[in-house]
This record gives C-alpha cells, structure tokens and sequence, in this order.
C-alpha cells in the first residue's frame, strides 16, 4: 500500500489516493479467482476445473478485479488513515481510479474530526430547581396504597358514580344482537367512562335485581358498522358495590410498608420523594449546564459525521429490537417509519452528543486533565460488579484508552458543574414543572392508569369486557 498523495477539502474532508501494488493485487485476483471457480461454467470443462486464462479470455481479463478490490480496499484504506495520522469520524467514500495487472489505485475521501475550541466554561449559568416537599405531596404519594387497599362492599341501595356494579348486558340494533356487544358479570366501575357515553350514566340509580333496557347512540367517529347507529342494551344488575377505603392509622401503615407507625410511613415517602426530585432537578441542571458549555463551544460539524452518528443509535435501537425477537424492519412497518425519517429525527440529538463530548474534550485538554492508572483499574472493577463480569473480561471488551477518555469527560463534566451558578427558573418553568411533579407517584409501585381511547378507538361493551378479564 502506498499513499500517493493527500489533499485537505472543504467540510473537514481529507482526500487520499491509495496505490495497491501488482504483487498484492495479483495474490487477491487469484483468491478471487480460487473461491468463485466452483460456480462457473466452461465448456469442455468439468464444472470448477476451468482455468483462470480461459474464464477470463470468455469474460474478459477484469473479470475478479471487483471482488479483489473489495477485498483489499479495507485493510488498505485503513494503514493509510493510520499512516497520515487521520481521525475519521465517518464512512468514507471510495472512488476506483484504476485497475490492471500493475495493481489498482482508489481515492477515498475521509472526513476527519473537525477542528474546535471552547471558550468560557467556568462560571456558566443554569436554572436549578429548588426541592420542596409539602404535606400535600406526601398526602398524593400515600394515594396509591390507600386505593390498592381499598375494598368494594356490597350495598343494597342505588348505584352511583365510584361505585362498581357486577352486571349481564346484550345490545341489539333493530332488535339483533351485534358483534362485541355482550358481557356476563362484568364489573364495571360508574364514571371509568370505559364504555360509550350514556351507557355508565343509564346504569345510575339501578339497584341490584334490577333490570333496563338503555337507548345509546354509538358515536359518529366510532367503526363503521357501529357509527351514529342508536342501539338497545338490555341490562340486568347482580351487585352494587361501594369503595371502603382503609383508616389511616397505624395498622395501616403496617399492611401496606414496613413501618410500624403512619406518621414513619409519611417520613419514607416524603425523604423518597425528595430524594427522586432532587435527582432530577441535578439532571436537569446538568442538560442546562452543558446546554451553556455548548454555546461555547467554536465548531463545524461535517454532515457525514453527524449522520455517522445518527446511523450509530439507529443500528442500537435496531441490535436492541433485534434481542427481544422483533425485526427491525417490522418495527419500522408498525409505527409507520423509515430508516430516512429516523435518520432525520436522529440527526439533532447526535449533533448535541458529538458538540457534548468535544466541549467536555476541550475543558479537560484545557485544565491538563489526567487519568492514573489507580483511577483507571476502580472504573475497571466498578464497570465489573455492574455488570457481574470478570475484571478480565470487561478490560477485554473496553480498551483503556476508551474507558480514560469516558472517566476525563466524567472529570472535565464534574469540574464545570462544580463551577456553575445555579439560578431560580423562571416563574413559568417553576409552574410547569410544579405541574409535572403535582402528577407523580413512587416509581414502581402506583397503580397503572386505565387506558384511555379516543372514541374513534372506544371498543363496544363486551370487548371492554374481555380486555378486563
């Protein structure tokens, strides 16, 4: 391999012309020649017998060179890169010059890491979410295990909204049955609004024993065979019954954690809620800091190596539907993409990635950061427990030089945090994340929300009735 000449172009692109000598290219042509014999047909010959003369007197003298090209371009694009001391942050494209018995020479065009400095990075400001708990909070995250405690008693009275009621049900349009429109002892819950409008509201004041017949109108955005049609229900109540909450008291709190009194119950909740807000507030900080660290930062990005990047976390998303047995290409079908419209969607956040890690690259090259080899062996150990491997076997898997470049980002990252000056939000963002925390409940452990349809998508009585069951 020899580089015969390197050229700088505009958008960091650097263009090399590569030479492949006679004696390689040959070797790679008569490879070539050996693995693909087998599938050729020369008369007068037995099939993969036929010499390399007489193929290539039949389909010309070129015939291997493509198949030798591709498989030495690789290897040889890659010792020039390493030659001319090149970063490529992209696929490079190659261009044939020239193929013959003296070998073969291509042009590759690299786009290389773009030049970049930064500029202020200590001092930066960032709004910062102060953490307050209230009695009210800490009353909303006991609201999941108060409901998950409540029981349903039978009551001999009229139903009402919050009432769950155990009733038969058959719709009939011009008095026959429709399709999904039955259901036996299906319980349902006034004011779920989990069957059509008017259907909960005519089961409201039925008492159990009795019996009715509910004129609905179907919704005009509902399906087609259903939409704007008005139907009969014929209903017939076995039950009523009524929520029963728990008491709040020390019992309580015993059934439902391991504390023994409500008010240590309270105390966990609200130090758990804090601890998560507190979390992400630090997160949220931490996107405006590095928000503030990359207007700083002086750089042009190539397209390529954005798109390089963009084509990366497609590939992770494809690698991770590809594990839990989905093809990628079915994925795409079932939300109504294409690998162009995920490109594209993908471009802005692999932008801000690749300018985050050049900013945090640029504080630690400006503060003359460093990584021991103590630093280096914890990541090494820590990196292992996480994931329950051999300390051999992740130093395997990482390269040093990877791991110090992951713990310098960590540094120069940790520095200018450290740096910055945490500012109230202003009074919208307060609200609006006031909002969001106003509708927060202990991770892992709140009920999951009833499913919510749009009418269009509203199933009929009984296939309500099957999802529940």
């Amino acid at each position: 391999m020899n580089v015969k000449s390197k050229e700088k172009q505009e958008n960091s692109a650097v263009e090399l012309v590569i030479e492949v000598g006679a004696e390689e290219f040959e070797a790679a042509v008569d490879k070539v020649y050996r693995k693909n014999r087998k599938n050729i047909s020369v008369p007068g010959f037995r099939k993969g017998h036929a010499p390399r003369k007489i193929i290539e007197g039949m389909y010309g003298s070129g015939v291997f060179y493509e198949d030798a090209i591709d498989e030495l371009y690789p290897a040889a694009y890659a010792q020039a890169v390493e030659q001319e001391g090149l970063d490529p942050v992209a696929y490079p494209k190659v261009e044939v010059v020239e193929a013959g018995k003296n070998g073969f020479t291509f042009k590759a065009l690299v786009t290389v890491r773009p030049e970049y400095k930064i500029g202020t990075y200590k001092g930066l400001s960032a709004s910062k979410e102060e953490v307050k708990i209230t009695d009210e909070d800490v009353e909303n995250e006991l609201k999941p295990y108060i409901q998950r405690a409540t029981r349903l008693v039978n009551v001999e009275r009229e139903a009402k909204e919050g009432d769950t009621v155990l009733i038969d049900f058959e719709g009939f349009d011009n008095g026959v049955p429709f399709e999904g429109g039955k259901g036996e002892n299906y319980a349902l819950e006034l004011g779920s609004h989990s069957f059509i409008p008017g259907f909960e509201e005519g089961v409201v004041g039925l008492k159990p024993g009795d019996e009715k017949d509910l004129d609905v109108t179907f919704p005009e955005d509902y399906t087609p065979e259903l939409a704007g049609k008005p139907v009969v229900f014929k209903i017939k109540v076995h039950e009523v019954k009524e929520p029963q909450p728990p008491v709040l008291d020390d019992e309580f709190a015993k059934d439902v954690s391991d504390f023994d009194t409500l008010e240590e119950f309270k105390k966990d909740l609200g130090e758990k809620l804090k601890e998560r807000r507190e979390h992400a507030a630090e997160h949220a900080f931490e996107d405006a800091v590095m928000d503030a660290l990359i207007e700083n930062l002086e750089v042009e990005l190539p397209q390529a190596m954005v798109d390089f990047r963009a084509d990366q976390v497609i590939q992770d998303y494809a690698e991770r539907f590809e594990r839990q047995g989905i093809p990628f290409q079915q994925y795409l079908q079932m939300t109504g993409q294409t690998l162009e419209s995920m490109r594209e969607q993908g471009r802005g956040a692999a932008e801000r990635q690749i300018k985050y890690e050049m900013a945090l690259d640029a504080v630690a090259a400006a503060e003359n950061m460093t990584v021991t080899d103590e630093e280096l062996e914890a990541e090494y150990k820590s990196m292992a427990e996480q994931y329950s491997m051999e300390v051999d076997q992740v130093k395997a898997a990482a390269p040093a030089d990877d791991v110090k470049t992951t713990l310098l980002r960590r540094k120069a990252l940790e520095l200018v945090k450290a740096e910055a000056k945490a500012e109230k939000p202003k009074k919208t963002a307060a609200k609006k994340a006031e909002k969001t925390e106003e509708g927060e409940a202990p991770a892992e452990e709140a009920p999951k929300k009833r499913a919510t349809r749009s009418r269009k998508g509203t199933p009929t009585p009984a296939e309500t009735a099957s999802e529940q069951e």
